[in-house]
């Protein structure tokens, strides 16, 4: 059993007991919390859309907050002497889907 569920404006195929890093998320470590914006759900071979997903959901734990890569941000004009670097650091959300209700 399977679900693509969107979570802070990404679309994310998730299944029972699997962990997966979003973005950065309202609520404490060990925080349960619901995702209603189910897009499709497969069980057994049987695929669900649209309609037939008004009451699914998908209910996961939060396991810690951390922050991802350095990203590096360099900008450059020849000949001109312009030189910028920039960079920054994404937060992120770990968390472990715990259910699938369809």
């Amino acid at each position: 059993m399977y679900a693509i569920v969107s979570i802070a404006g990404q679309q994310f195929k998730v299944a029972k007991d699997q962990q997966i890093f979003v973005h950065r998320l309202q609520g404490d470590e060990g925080a349960s919390i619901e995702f209603d914006n189910v897009l499709l759900g497969e069980n057994e071979g049987k695929f669900k859309l649209g309609t037939d997903l008004k009451s699914a959901k998908v209910s996961a734990t939060i396991l810690s907050h951390l922050k991802g890569d350095k990203v590096i941000i360099f900008k450059k004009k020849r000949r001109k002497g312009y030189k910028k670097k920039n960079g920054h650091r994404q937060q992120f959300t770990k968390i472990q889907i715990t259910g699938i209700t369809l």
